[in-house]
């Protein structure tokens, strides 16, 4: 009967967790790391990236974004939307050609792989034959051409990628019909471009990498003109009018060629360097507008001068009188131009850049050609990110001051909205408004609306401007020297260099309340800033706090303090600083807390901490916590070398124990043979399946390096003298293991200007293990976590129970235990190392509730080194559910983990990506969009010809290549693709007639069935698998 009760508590208790808790990676902000690939459908107005880890992501409309995953580990090399359609094809390096498409499912779209394929040629052909350099979707939206490295075409009808033999273009084919007396008709090398004529699609153009373009006529198979070039092809431009050719080519030259239909064209109608006499870089890739308001928009990359120039990274625009090299950071992956109008046929309005660390996009209808602000893919790594701080449900009051702020350091973008403007975003508005604060190596601090799906950026805050650095305050990259030429303009925002390494945040606390923020740097200064809507001259007030209290025998090695400006400083609008304080020795800041309703900032480093109060602008008390054998404290971040006393003593020790333990191995058999069988033994344990076995908590030696590092401060206002009246009180934990307990006493509002703040030493706990102490909470007399500073003064949380008995729980990397107060006896603790030797990484507190209860609980969010996220209630502090998140390899992704109030987080995937998650099921930020087919289906009638849309060709009916009437794509495929697609209620039967044959469908065009979970939508909640 027990057994039965205990079976009904726990299914009872299964379901709380399910109610409360449910893990999910939502959404990737940020910039994709090592982009490959560029493509654009102008029908469908959405944006396709694709990376060098195969990933390929689609943007639309802010809000509207997916992500897939090739399964194959290889680059994507090539992007290409099919005209007109909801599918688009990838190009991997390993030759292999993906079809994916964008498919409804319960009112929102998902991103599905449907189809794989790898080019076949003839029976003992080369590689090269069949190795894909080319592709063309035609603008029929049912073939793609295939251009290789030896020189032929293949046709492929998709979605079904079936090979049609017979319309096949061989190099044979090309070589028999070009004149005798070319030069290069022997070897014609690779298919760099294949182009369609915008105004006859059964037309096409073939460039060749040695310099030879053919017109190639589908129908009759057979070439209708020859452009015979000698200088090695990079790229091939077909204007609007059909009747003439841009082509460019390595030595930094582009040629216009006049297609007849004809006779062979031996020399160009022009050719232009742009760039002058001397040897120049390739032209990459060449575009050419028209414009109604004078010449054309020329637009191309590269073709800079080798020599002084050479290593620019630029892409020049070229418009009536106006010429401008725009010169990027960081190398240029491709470009294209989006045109206003109808089937975007109309003036060009915006260049769209993807360059190797981000995205800019420039407005071409603004005098100047301003570049418009990214609502998203925003370079979170424009300067390499060094921490970042979150705070939830920002004050109205707060976030409009910092969004007007932020506002004035935009002036110098374009006004125009941003013009990818695809799908339709479904995400309901945010039920609050978060900040996501990253600090970064160059001293700055950025802060991004956190709220949605895109994380967008809103103000940005230098900290270099309060202290004497090399960097020159009135430098602007973005200005040219009159005269220059090539007319050089810097764009875009990633700039990787750092004018000195102390500036970097190493850590950020902001009151969201009082708007007072800390920023502390890697050479132990410590900011408080205030924000002002209005410009300021004033001078930052340092104080000098030595750490070591005058120990001596001790020799700092590392770097030196940054010097602090001493006269008044003019600071913009937005956060100021008016109080600083100045670590000596100047080691990494490792941990700071700030208390804005006493007005006090407490801050650590490697040799101990301090308290300051920032309202008289004084110190109140130090504590060095050095352990007098710390040498590595004394050597700074910036050694990369131990002292060599210490190392040879260690090289020695080795030496050591490596001879006296070949001494045992030859001279006692019997020890082998014992220690052999242990190990078997332990073998075979861990094989069996038992529950998980927490290993012993090893003591660790005091001699270990660091141990007087501080790595978590807290404030509480709490028992620490006696049960009867609580008091303000700081905490700090240490790397060895100690917790310092100091009393504050803190004087009335009335007085707080005049009484000075006192400190006094109470308590120090010392655990026995020694673990690092990497989380401080106190619970109040209901159990609960104390509200922060001023939360209960603002009415948003409930003033602490203050009658029971509190609990200091202090977590440590290995354990968490619970303490009473003002005792501070043991009262309980979860071990948290196991087999597996597992160590606490991050810990926050976060409040999670079900989606039909409005009753919180707290619990504790613990993220280990081995990649995985534990919940653990309050106060109880048992086990409630845990999950794998980030890879256990992935060092960096677990330091960069931050946790939010309401249980979701953000951690860095890539230096450019924070990848959000959620362990709420009530609270979480995803992509739920949409994106519909375009209404404007190929015309009915096929013979009238059509202009193309740019860049992803014509809507057309006319085809010459019928498809075999077989299963699934005589019937149900090609009702999907015919259908009035803007006729919703169609849209909802055609959909639940396929769904039966899905997987028919599926069976017949997939080569390789792809896992479960290689295709994400939407942030990567859905995942797709064939049945078996």
């Amino acid at each position: 009967m027990k057994r039965f009760r205990r079976h009904g508590h726990e299914s009872q208790r299964d379901k709380h967790k399910q109610d409360l808790y449910q893990f999910n990676k939502t959404v990737e902000h940020g910039f994709p790391h090592q982009p490959s690939a560029l493509g654009f459908s102008p029908s469908l107005e959405l944006l396709a990236i694709g990376t060098r880890s195969g990933a390929i992501k689609l943007y639309g409309a802010p809000g509207v974004e997916f992500m897939g995953l090739h399964d194959e580990n290889a680059a994507v090399t090539q992007v290409h939307f099919l005209p007109n359609q909801v599918e688009l094809v990838t190009l991997l390096d390993d030759n292999s050609l993906h079809m994916w498409t964008l498919r409804a499912h319960t009112g929102m779209s998902e991103l599905l792989e449907i189809g794989r394929f790898t080019l076949s040629g003839p029976p003992g052909a080369p590689p090269s034959v069949t190795r894909v350099t080319a592709v063309l979707a035609h603008s029929s939206g049912e073939l793609l051409l295939l251009g290789t490295e030896g020189g032929h075409v293949f046709v492929v009808e998709v979605p079904g990628f079936r090979q049609l033999e017979e319309n096949n273009i061989s190099v044979e084919d090309v070589q028999n019909r070009i004149p005798e007396d070319y030069v290069g008709r022997r070897n014609l090398e690779c298919v760099e471009t294949l182009h369609e004529n915008p105004l006859n699609p059964r037309q096409v153009l073939i460039g060749y990498s040695r310099g030879l373009m053919v017109l190639w006529d589908l129908d009759r198979q057979r070439p209708i003109q020859h452009f015979l070039g000698t200088q090695q092809l990079e790229s091939v431009w077909w204007m609007e009018d059909g009747g003439n050719i841009l082509s460019s080519h390595s030595d930094g030259s582009y040629c216009q060629w006049t297609v007849t239909g004809g006779d062979p064209q031996t020399e160009p109608e022009k050719q232009e360097t742009p760039y002058g006499s001397f040897p120049c870089k390739a032209i990459s890739k060449v575009i050419q507008l028209p414009s109604k308001q004078g010449p054309p928009f020329l637009i191309f990359s590269g073709g800079m001068p080798r020599a002084s120039y050479g290593d620019r990274h630029c892409i020049s625009v070229i418009h009536s009188k106006t010429h401008e090299a725009l010169d990027f950071t960081s190398r240029i992956i491709d470009f294209f131009v989006i045109c206003e109008g109808e089937n975007h046929r109309g003036e060009p309005s915006a260049l769209v850049v993807l360059v190797e660390e981000e995205l800019v996009v420039v407005d071409l209808q603004t005098e100047g050609w301003p570049v418009i602000q990214t609502p998203y893919l925003v370079p979170l790594h424009c300067s390499a990110i060094t921490c970042s701080h979150h705070v939830s449900s920002i004050p109205l009051k707060l976030w409009e001051r910092v969004q007007a702020v932020g506002a004035q350091q935009n002036t110098h973008y374009s006004k125009k909205p941003w013009p990818i403007n695809g799908g339709q975003n479904l995400a309901p508005d945010p039920p609050q408004r978060d900040l996501l604060l990253t600090g970064h190596e160059d001293g700055t601090v950025r802060f991004w609306d956190a709220s949605g799906v895109c994380l967008y950026p809103m103000y940005k805050l230098s900290t270099a401007g309060a202290f004497l650095t090399d960097a020159d305050p009135n430098d602007n990259m973005n200005q040219g020297s009159e005269g220059e030429w090539p007319p050089f303009r810097k764009v875009g925002c990633f700039d990787p260099y750092s004018d000195d390494p102390r500036l970097g945040i190493q850590k950020i606390h902001l009151c969201k309340y009082s708007g007072y923020l800390t920023v502390a740097g890697t050479a132990g200064q410590i900011l408080v800033l205030e924000l002002n809507d209005e410009a300021a001259e004033q001078t930052v007030e340092a104080t000098v706090v030595d750490l070591l209290q005058g120990q001596e025998g001790f020799r700092w090695k590392g770097q030196a303090r940054l010097d602090v400006r001493e006269e008044p400083v003019l600071f913009p609008p937005g956060f100021q600083p008016f109080a600083l304080v100045q670590c000596q020795p100047p080691a990494v800041v490792t941990a700071i807390a700030l208390h804005s309703e006493w007005k006090l900032v407490a801050f650590g480093t490697s040799h101990g901490f301090g308290l300051y109060d920032y309202h008289q602008r004084n110190k109140i008390m130090v504590k060095c916590t050095l352990n007098p054998s710390d040498q590595m404290a004394l050597e700074g971040p910036l050694s990369r070398v131990k002292s060599i006393k210490k190392s040879l003593r260690q090289s020695f020790r080795r030496i050591r124990r490596s001879r006296v333990s070949m001494r045992k191995h030859h001279t006692n058999n019997a020890a082998k043979l014992q220690e052999i069988n242990a190990r078997l033994e332990a073998e075979a344990l861990q094989e069996m399946e038992l529950a998980p076995v927490q290993r012993k908590i090893e003591a660790r030696s005091s001699d270990d390096s660091f141990t007087g590092l501080v790595r978590t401060l807290y404030f509480a206002d709490t028992f620490v003298s006696d049960s009867s009246h609580s008091t303000p009180s700081l905490w700090a934990g240490t790397n060895g293991g100690a917790v310092f307990a100091h009393v504050l006493r803190v004087p009335s509002l009335e007085r707080r200007a005049e009484d000075p703040v006192v400190a006094h030493a109470a308590k120090e706990i010392q655990l026995m293990h020694r673990a690092p102490v990497v989380g401080l909470v106190v619970l109040d007399g209901k159990g609960a976590p104390l509200p922060e500073p001023l939360e209960v003064a603002h009415d948003l949380a409930r003033s602490p129970e203050m009658h029971g008995s509190h609990h200091l729980l202090v977590v440590s990397e290995e354990q968490l235990k619970l303490f009473t107060l003002p005792k501070v006896s043991s009262k309980s603790k979860l071990k948290l190392t196991a087999v597996d030797g597992s160590r606490v990484r991050r810990v926050g507190v976060a409040w999670f509730g079900s989606r039909t209860d409005e009753q919180l609980e707290s619990s504790l969010v613990v993220l280990t080194n081995q990649g995985e996220l534990h919940v653990i209630s309050l106060p109880s502090i048992k086990m409630m559910v845990h999950y794998p998140c980030i890879r256990r390899e992935d060092v960096s992704g677990i330091a960069s983990c931050v946790f939010t109030k309401y249980g979701q987080g953000f951690y860095l995937m890539s230096p450019s990506e924070f990848e959000r998650f959620s362990l709420s099921t009530r609270w979480a930020v995803e992509p739920r969009c949409l994106v519909e087919a375009p209404l404007q289906m190929r015309p009915k009638n096929p013979s009238s010809p059509v202009h193309r849309d740019q860049p992803d060709g014509v809507p057309t009916e006319h085809r010459n290549f019928k498809r075999e009437s077989e299963g699934y794509e005589s019937s149900a495929r090609q009702v999907m693709e015919h259908a009035l697609l803007n006729d919703e209620r169609v849209l909802q039967e055609i959909q639940k007639s396929l769904e039966g044959d899905q997987t028919t469908f599926l069976e017949n065009n997939l080569k390789t069935k792809p896992k479960a979970g290689n295709v994400l939508s939407n942030g990567g909640n859905y995942l797709f698998c064939v049945p078996d």
